[in-house]
């Protein structure tokens, strides 16, 4: 294994976007990395510069890295490699609780069996759509008048307790921190009342999808929702982000908006967040 350094980190990610859609989250993290995008991992690879798996984990030289929830995640070519990574080389710290985040779900028998035989426990988190948009002529833009147009805007750090309040995930430090990390580094988009407060909202991760949608409940069934995802889709778009998110299976409402803003999806491929020593 080989951990890559900037130069290898800028020619990785032109790698990784010839295997889009598959590659998209390790992309979206390097896609960040290499804009200086403040980040807790490292990146390594099985052999270079020909590599067949790409890893994303905890920098242990990073400080802040132990603060976070233990996240990792890859993008493999070939099921075979990523075995003889997983179970020859120290490519993951087994020893410790981790998240694996966006893997292909096919690869789930596989790392089931990987971890049995280190009598390491793993349950499934969460099983996902990949949607995303090739490029911007395929965005289906709603009509915005010109009084709500007037209230779109973006979240500052005064809303970040707001927006942790009300993640699926969040309500908690760690959560607060990450939303924070957020907003301040990365996009986001939100619609205000008359009093400027948001009331809608969606942002940006720090591998680069579009998430943590929501609209405070008595704000719903005003369409905000759908102006927010086009309005963020167009912007991330014109600024060279890649365009895409990840929605959990049994989330039947934002599938059904993604899909009627003009999004499309792989239909072959489903991803996965699998804990690990929990």
């Amino acid at each position: 294994m080989k951990v890559l350094n900037k130069e290898e980190l800028q020619i990785a990610e032109g790698v990784l976007l010839k295997h889009l859609p598959k590659s998209f989250k390790v992309y979206g993290f390097l896609y960040g990395i290499n804009r200086n995008k403040p980040s807790t991992l490292e990146v390594l690879v099985d052999t270079w510069p020909d590599f067949k798996v790409i890893i994303c984990r905890p920098d242990p030289m990073n400080k802040h890295a132990l603060e976070l929830r233990r996240k990792v995640t890859y993008y493999s070519m070939d099921e075979q490699i990523l075995r003889k990574v997983l179970t020859e080389e120290n490519a993951l710290d087994w020893s410790t609780y981790f998240l694996l985040g966006g893997f292909d779900f096919s690869h789930a028998p596989m790392l089931k069996q990987v971890s049995s035989d280190r009598k390491v426990n793993n349950k499934c988190y969460t099983l996902v759509h990949l949607l995303y948009l090739p490029d911007s002529s395929h965005l289906l833009t709603p009509t915005v008048d010109s009084e709500l147009e007037s209230r779109i805007s973006t979240l500052n750090l005064s809303h970040v307790d707001l927006v942790n309040k009300t993640w699926k995930f969040g309500g908690n430090e760690q959560g607060y921190n990450n939303i924070k990390n957020l907003i301040s580094n990365f996009p986001s988009c939100c619609i205000t009342n008359g009093q400027g407060q948001p009331v809608s909202w969606i942002l940006v991760y720090d591998y680069c999808a579009m998430g943590i949608l929501y609209t405070l409940p008595e704000h719903r069934g005003k369409g905000y929702a759908k102006v927010l995802v086009s309005t963020m889709a167009k912007r991330l778009h014109d600024e060279g982000y890649p365009v895409y998110c990840f929605i959990e299976e049994d989330n039947l409402v934002s599938y059904r908006l993604f899909k009627s803003l003009g999004f499309i999806e792989e239909p072959s491929y489903r991803a996965a967040w699998f804990e690990f020593n929990f």
